[in-house]
C-alpha cells in the first residue's frame, strides 16, 4: 500500500512540476509567488489540476441516458438561465485553486529547466567546512527509517529457503528480526562553495514603485537560483541617490528618495564591502545593479567605469547591469557600459523594458553560468 501511494504522490509531483513549468513565465512576470514564500518553501496556486468527482442526478427525472429524450432536452439537469436574465447567488460550494508547496530547490530547478540555465563552476572553495552524511555500508540495527528493503528482503529469502519454509508455488517472505538490514552512515567533513550577492539600486526620485517592484522580482529570482548552485549564500544590500548607503533588505525595496544620481558612490560602497569582508580566493561574488540610467555627470560615469577595471572586475564572477525603463529616466548609463565593456564578458548588461521583460533579462544576467 505504501509504494502505491508513493507511485501516485510521485505521479502527482510530476504533474504539479509540469503545471508550474507551463505557467511559470505568468507566474515570474506577476510576481505572485514572492508573497507566497516561506523559510524554505514556496505556495503556488494551481487551478488547472481537476480533481475527477462525481455528480449525481435525481433519479426521476427523463433526458439523455434515461430513457426516452426529445431534441433539445437538456443534459444533467434543468435548462438553466441565459446571460443577461438575472442571476441569484448560489448555495453551493465554490472551486477554488489548489496549493502545492514546493521547495526553493525544486523553483530553481524548474527556473533552470525553463530558461535553459547552466550550472555555475564556482571559483574556488571556501574555507567553510560542512559536515556530510553519506551511506557507506550495510549494518543489523539502526532506525527503520534506514531499513534496506532489498538486503531484508534477500536475507528473509536465504533463511526461508535454508529451512525449507519457501514454497515456490506461494513465495511469501515474512521477514524476522534478525533478517533486518539498515543503511549504514558517515559523516564527513567537505569544504562549501559560498557566493554573495551585492545588490545596488538608484533610489532616487525617477526610480518609481513600478521600477522596484521589477528588481523586487527579479532579484527573488537571482536568489533562487543562485542559493541552488552555492550552499551559503549571502545577500547585501546599496541603494544610491548622490550618496551610497547599506541598508538591509525590506528597507531596499521599499525606500523613495529624491535628489540626483552618483553611481559612483554605490561602485565605492561596493568595492569596500568587498575589500572588508568577502576575498576573492574563497568567495564567489555577485555585484548587481538596478537603475534607470541616469547619472551626475560624464566625469561620475568615467569614474564608475574605472572603479570597475581597476577594483571589481578582477575580484568578482561576473558584474550585472539591469536598467529599468523610467518615463523619467534618460538610460544613457547602459550605452556607456557596453561602450567601455562590450567585449568583456565578466560585465552583463540587461534593459528591462517592464515585468514581460524580466524572464528575459534573468536569463541575459544567468545564462552563460558565469
Amino acid at each position: 500500500m505504501s509504494l502505491k501511494i508513493d507511485q501516485d504522490h510521485s505521479r502527482f509531483r510530476a504533474i504539479v512540476r509540469g503545471k508550474i513549468r507551463q505557467n511559470l513565465r505568468k507566474y515570474i512576470s506577476q510576481g505572485e509567488l514572492i508573497g507566497r514564500k516561506g523559510k524554505d518553501l514556496v505556495s503556488i496556486p494551481i487551478p488547472q489540476i481537476d480533481i475527477p468527482r462525481f455528480r449525481f442526478g435525481d433519479k426521476q427525472q427523463g433526458g439523455a441516458g434515461q430513457g426516452d429524450g426529445d431534441p433539445g432536452d437538456p443534459i444533467g439537469g434543468e435548462q438553466g438561465e441565459g446571460e443577461g436574465e438575472g442571476k441569484q447567488a448560489g448555495q453551493g460550494a465554490g472551486e477554488h485553486s489548489l496549493e502545492v508547496d514546493v521547495t526553493l530547490d525544486e523553483l530553481a530547478a524548474i527556473l533552470g529547466e525553463e530558461l535553459e540555465l547552466p550550472d555555475i563552476q564556482d571559483k574556488g572553495k571556501s574555507k567553510i567546512i560542512n559536515a556530510k552524511d553519506r551511506y557507506t555500508g550495510i549494518r543489523r540495527v539502526g532506525p527503520e527509517s534506514l531499513r534496506h528493503f532489498r538486503r531484508t528482503y534477500r536475507e528473509a529469502l536465504k533463511r526461508q529457503i535454508s529451512m525449507g519454509s519457501y514454497a515456490p508455488e506461494k513465495p511469501i517472505i515474512v521477514p524476522i528480526p534478525d533478517d533486518k538490514r539498515y543503511r549504514s552512515w558517515k559523516t564527513e567533513a567537505e569544504p562549501v562553495a559560498n557566493a554573495v550577492i551585492i545588490y545596488m539600486m538608484d533610489v532616487s526620485g525617477s526610480m518609481g514603485d513600478e521600477q522596484k517592484e521589477i528588481v523586487r522580482i527579479e532579484s527573488f529570482w537571482i536568489d533562487t537560483w543562485l542559493s541552488k548552485q552555492y550552499k551559503g549564500l549571502e545577500s547585501r544590500y546599496i541603494i544610491h541617490d548622490a550618496v551610497a548607503r547599506e541598508v538591509d533588505r525590506e528597507t531596499f525595496f521599499h525606500t523613495r528618495e529624491s535628489g540626483g544620481t552618483m553611481i559612483s558612490s554605490a561602485y565605492k560602497l561596493c568595492s569596500q564591502i568587498i575589500d572588508d569582508h568577502y576575498p576573492s580566493d574563497e568567495w564567489n561574488i555577485y555585484p548587481f545593479h538596478f537603475s534607470d540610467g541616469d547619472n551626475w555627470s560624464m566625469d561620475d560615469t568615467l569614474a564608475c567605469v574605472d572603479i570597475l577595471k581597476q577594483k571589481m572586475l578582477p575580484r568578482v564572477n561576473m558584474f550585472a547591469y539591469g536598467q529599468v525603463e523610467s518615463p523619467y529616466g534618460s538610460g544613457q548609463f547602459i550605452k556607456d557600459l557596453r561602450e567601455h565593456f562590450g567585449k568583456d564578458e565578466r560585465v552583463v548588461t540587461s534593459e528591462i523594458r517592464d515585468k514581460d521583460a524580466i524572464v528575459g533579462s534573468i536569463k541575459e544576467f544567468l545564462g552563460k553560468g558565469a
